[in-house]
């Protein structure tokens, strides 16, 4: 068996006196697909969180690539960030002073392109997700649909190694939901791209190839690798 991609061993953390994990294990093999559920306050977007380096845990590692992470500073997991991963929020969290063109781009802007490369290639992925016409659009003027499609183009526009989703789906209808999970799994398995997904809903852990249940801050493999 290969090495995961993502190797969490033992991770803790806490907020203030409130254990949110309590030595969870977890690894995520290089182009898998894998659903993180788990009810409410289990722990599982601050397992997210820690696989992604948005937070540091109290103890334990997390590996990405053979490479330790847990123990980077600040700086270097947001270099970390903005070359290799891409996110996907629950409502979208766009920019709303920028077009939706200039939200797919920020990533590539912000990884040094030129703006007119950098549109350029934003645009490419209008048709893809079916929002032509929309790139000069602002947030306040797209349905929710739409406007986390837009966040979907910008989680994958840099190409990046693993794209986290943390209840991607979560503020949309059902149908809007699926249509939008539809265009993530085609887009990722397309560009090679793993996907951690946190989701509560068994409808769109059922687009993952594995799923792993988080509760009382502990993580169970439900198929597949666990560690």
């Amino acid at each position: 068996m290969t090495d995961p991609l993502i190797h969490a061993r033992q991770v803790t953390l806490a907020f203030g006196e409130t254990p949110a994990l309590r030595g969870a294990d977890l690894a995520v093999d290089e182009g898998e697909i894998l659903a993180i559920m788990g009810p409410s306050g289990s722990g599982k977007s601050t397992l997210l969180h820690c696989l992604a380096g948005i937070l540091a845990p109290d103890s334990g590692e997390i590996h990405f690539d053979g490479r330790r992470i847990d123990h980077l500073g600040e700086q270097e997991r947001s270099t970390l960030r903005r070359d290799s991963f891409g996110f996907v929020f629950q409502f979208g969290q766009l920019v709303p002073e920028l077009t939706a063109e200039e939200n797919v781009a920020l990533p590539l802007l912000l990884g040094g392109a030129k703006r007119a490369a950098a549109l350029r290639q934003a645009r490419s992925w209008f048709p893809k997700l079916g929002l032509d016409g929309l790139e000069a659009r602002r947030s306040g003027e797209l349905s929710g649909g739409q406007a986390q499609r837009v966040a979907l183009a910008r989680g994958l526009v840099a190409e990046p190694r693993v794209l986290f989703a943390d209840e991607p789906t979560g503020a949309l209808d059902s149908l809007t939901g699926e249509q939008v999970m539809d265009l993530l799994v085609g887009c990722a398995r397309e560009q090679g791209t793993t996907v951690v997904l946190v989701t509560h809903e068994a409808r769109i852990a059922a687009y993952a190839d594995r799923e792993a249940i988080v509760r009382d801050g502990r993580a169970t493999s439900l198929s597949g690798r666990l560690t």
